[in-house]
């Protein structure tokens, strides 16, 4: 390739930036002389506004031009950029997928709701994430009681589920430290308690910290309240503290009768309640029945609202019961404890496990108390709860989880098919922009 094949139009680029300049300084020097001599003379006037007219004619002439000129070298290759054309076409696809997404509200805490998030920030962006601050055990619980700030725990995890960030910047949040004082504390926890020692108060720090990490949808605290969770056993002890619930539960063998929270009118953040009132969906769950999706339910803002929605109501159920929370629950029990605390029509679906886990993994957690939630369809029926079913199990390091993947579509499909099934344009729209993005990523 000779040298004078891209001079020419690299020398066009150059003679429209000059132009431009040219432009600017007839538009400076009219407003200059207009402000200056305040003429009265309506000949100079004129002619002075007729300079300003020219300068902004010839700044956009030049501006139009000069990117003419600037795509004319990338098409012919003179000029490359780092991103490819691929990925810059997946990209462009993948966001206007996720703006075109259902409006879904989540509701909920714990490890369950961040393994949801991660599978649901690649069908929508219209993501808002309600959390539980009843945290007051492990690292979260540590800094609530030395900076008295809400814990960020739950919250951290479900930014980092819906951010946009490289491996090793995840890593580096969920680094725990290993010794010293700071031991067992995790870097994302101290990352937020510093931004919240910046911030006007927590809900403000949350929000930088997820503009920081460019977070797909939003996160937010369920109250800005410093909230104590209290449990009432059947044996009618009183225990307090999300921590102490469970293994109090165990401890006395008597199972979890109610929860109730002080303050018990602790008032939950306005944008949270519009977000449920505008919502195409509200997901509850999954994690611990007791100590991270109930407490949500017991600020009366978050009740009132979901009472009043006509968004679709969902509940995902656990795939393993827990020690000291859910002992012999099956589905049924676990939504009933939902109504108990939130009000009957809390439930419109709820989406359970129909997948089963290895003999030997199941003899593990057989030791530990935890088994399979099993369901009554009959019961579920009487309850007026409508059974989506799916494969959901994935086992990670001998741990059962869901399947954030398949959950995710699950809960996508399920809303496009049950709540927005009158719009026909969107959904061919939405699905076909989904099938399009998924054979670029392939």
């Amino acid at each position: 390739m000779k040298i004078t094949d891209w001079l020419k139009p690299g020398i066009k680029v150059k003679r429209w930036i000059l132009f431009a300049i040219f432009g600017m300084i007839l538009i400076i020097f009219g407003l200059n002389e207009l402000s200056r001599h305040m003429l009265y003379n309506w000949y100079y006037k004129g002619f002075y506004i007729l300079l300003n007219v020219t300068g902004i004619f010839v700044l956009y002439i030049s501006v139009t031009e000069g990117i003419k000129s600037i795509m004319a070298l990338i098409n012919k290759g003179y000029l490359k950029f780092s991103l490819d054309s691929r990925k810059l076409e997946t990209l462009i696809y993948e966001k206007r997928l996720l703006v075109k997404g259902p409006k879904i509200v989540v509701i909920g805490g714990g490890t369950g709701l961040s393994t949801m998030l991660r599978g649901l920030k690649y069908y929508t962006s219209n993501i808002t994430a309600i959390v539980t601050v009843a945290d007051d055990g492990g690292g979260s619980g540590d800094l609530r009681e030395d900076l008295g700030i809400l814990p960020p725990g739950d919250i951290r995890n479900c930014i980092l589920a819906l951010a946009d960030t490289e491996p090793l910047m995840e890593e580096l949040l969920q680094y725990r430290f290993k010794d010293g004082r700071l031991k067992n504390q995790s870097f994302g926890n101290l990352f937020l308690a510093a931004m919240d020692g910046i911030s006007d108060n927590f809900e403000d720090a949350v929000k930088k910290m997820s503009s920081v990490l460019a977070v797909t949808g939003r996160v937010m605290p369920v109250t800005l309240e410093n909230m104590v969770l209290k449990a009432k056993l059947q044996n009618g002890s009183i225990v307090e503290g999300e921590s102490n619930i469970p293994e109090e539960a165990i401890k006395q063998n008597s199972p979890i009768d109610s929860i109730i929270i002080e303050p018990a009118d602790a008032k939950a953040l306005k944008e949270s309640v519009e977000a449920i009132k505008d919502a195409d969906a509200i997901i509850l769950g999954p994690g611990s029945l007791y100590t991270s999706v109930i407490p949500n339910l017991l600020v009366k803002d978050i009740s009132d609202a979901l009472h009043k929605t006509s968004a679709l109501k969902i509940y995902i159920s656990n795939i393993m019961t827990q020690p000291g929370e859910t002992d012999d629950y099956d589905v049924a029990d676990h939504i009933k404890a939902i109504m108990k605390h939130g009000g009957d029509g809390i439930v419109d679906y709820v989406i359970t496990n129909a997948g089963t886990i290895e003999e030997e993994l199941k003899e593990r957690y057989l030791k530990e108390n935890s088994k399979l939630v099993t369901k009554d369809e009959e019961e579920l029926a009487r309850l007026n709860v409508k059974i989506i079913d799916s494969n959901l199990v994935k086992t990670r390091k001998g741990l059962v989880r869901h399947d954030s993947e398949k959950l995710a579509s699950v809960i996508v499909e399920t809303i496009m098919e049950k709540k927005l099934f009158y719009d026909r344009k969107k959904i061919i729209e939405y699905f076909y922009l989904s099938e399009r993005l998924k054979q670029k990523k392939n």
